[in-house]
């Protein structure tokens, strides 16, 4: 674009493009130079040579050598405006001749911001395969324990409780205190009757200890009733001999034979009572078993009413923290009532990675962990396991794909990690936010 100029057209007012000041006088000196040149000629012989608008001597355009032209007119337009332009044009083939490009210019910077690029992008693949692409790490993870409900198995009111809500109890202490009179009057009743069954037993040994000597007596009686037969087997048969004979009377004949029969008599009835008292002694052996069943009942009661009695003291298990804790003194709690939570010590991390991400992962490999609540705290585990299985296939309505349009979606497979050392100084409870970074290549 050319430049406004003076009314005399000698000198350049302004241009648009920016020079230094050496460039800037020795345009000047070379626009002094010009209108001499025009009137010599030199604006003539250019003059046919270019088309352009002549903004210096008119304000409309015209060609070279038209009719209506005034000579006069074209003659100071041609060593006015015409010089004009020269002296532009000259001044931009200048300029573009004098002004490099930005890698002559600067090449020092280019060549450090070369470098600078190249060693950001080394950097930022150091930085992936240090810190990136041996790790696979998931937002989707929170400590789990397996929680239990403390319930008493026998019901009646609590009289003490000396534990309170968060508080941390080793195996083996009190949590809940129940009325113990009720279980202890229960427990004396079936020790009563199991010595009231032992005493029963002792009773019949004794009867078939007697028995046993009326059987030794029978017995006896049978040996005298078979002497007594014998004796009077002889008598009858000597009375009978002495009557056949003549010797004898018959009345006396008829005596021994009358002797005889009684003492046959009695050694059948001395028989039937040696039967008659073992029977009783089988009587008496039965009567003992029963007594013995009796007895191994009332113990059996014995032993419940003693663990109804314990079961009146509920301690913990296993070392924990009591939570959500309901049970208060005075209270009456029914059998299978939750009186607190009971969360134990042993807790884990269940981190739900994407199916993707389990490719290399093992059992055993290290894991940093950092929990969302002590952020400042660096736990390391290690994995346990990886659940055979995503968790929407353990679920209690597992998807069924067999049915309507299907959309696949990456699924979560649980893995268990371990912590060895918990800090000991902070309250970490399941459901927790933790970001494992397990260390899988």
């Amino acid at each position: 674009m050319c430049s406004a100029r003076s009314p005399r057209g000698d000198r350049p007012i302004g241009r648009r493009l920016p020079m230094l000041d050496d460039q800037r006088q020795a345009s000047e000196a070379e626009a002094r130079a010009r209108p001499a040149d025009s009137r010599t000629g030199t604006g003539d012989r250019d003059a046919p040579d270019r088309d352009v608008l002549d903004l210096g001597g008119s304000k409309t355009a015209r060609k070279p050598g038209s009719e209506d032209e005034d000579p006069s007119a074209q003659t100071d337009g041609k060593g006015d405006g015409g010089a004009a332009q020269d002296d532009d044009g000259d001044d931009e083939a200048e300029d573009g001749q004098r002004r490099p490009n930005i890698v002559r210019r600067h090449p020092f910077a280019v060549l450090l911001g070369g470098l600078a690029v190249i060693a950001l992008g080394v950097g930022i693949f150091f930085y992936w395969l240090l810190y990136m692409h041996p790790y696979e790490n998931t937002d989707d993870a929170f400590v789990d324990a397996r929680s239990i409900s403390i319930q008493p198995k026998v019901g009646g009111y609590l009289v003490d409780v000396p534990v309170t809500d968060n508080q941390h109890v080793e195996a083996g202490q009190i949590l809940f205190q129940i009325y113990q009179r009720d279980y202890q009057i229960a427990l004396d009743q079936a020790k009563a009757q199991v010595e009231a069954d032992q005493a029963a037993i002792k009773n019949i040994d004794a009867q078939i200890q007697a028995q046993n000597a009326n059987i030794d007596v029978s017995k006896a009686q049978v040996a005298t009733a078979e002497a007594a037969l014998k004796f009077a087997q002889e008598d009858a048969a000597r009375y009978k001999d002495l009557a056949e004979r003549g010797s004898g009377s018959i009345q006396q004949s008829q005596s021994a034979t009358s002797t005889l029969q009684q003492r046959q008599a009695s050694v059948q009835s001395a028989n039937a009572s040696v039967v008659a008292a073992q029977k009783q002694i089988g009587s008496l052996e039965a009567q003992k078993a029963s007594t013995q069943a009796q007895l191994a009942r009332d113990t059996a009661q014995v032993e419940q009413a003693e663990l109804n009695l314990g079961y009146t003291t509920i301690r913990s298990v296993q070392s924990g923290r009591v939570v959500r804790l309901t049970g208060g003194i005075g209270q009456l709690a029914q059998a299978g009532q939750t009186l607190a939570t009971f969360v134990p010590d042993d807790i884990w991390v269940t981190a739900n990675f994407k199916e993707t991400q389990i490719n290399d992962m093992r059992p055993g490999q290290p894991v940093a962990l950092a929990i969302d609540a002590y952020p400042a705290r660096k736990i390391h585990g290690t994995v346990a396991s990886v659940q055979p299985g995503s968790g929407t296939a353990f679920s209690l309505l597992p998807a069924q794909n067999a049915t309507g349009n299907y959309v696949k979606v990456t699924q979560r497979i649980p893995v268990k990690i371990v912590v060895k050392d918990w800090p000991k100084d902070v309250a970490i409870g399941p459901g927790m936010s933790v970001v494992p970074t397990v260390t899988v290549r």
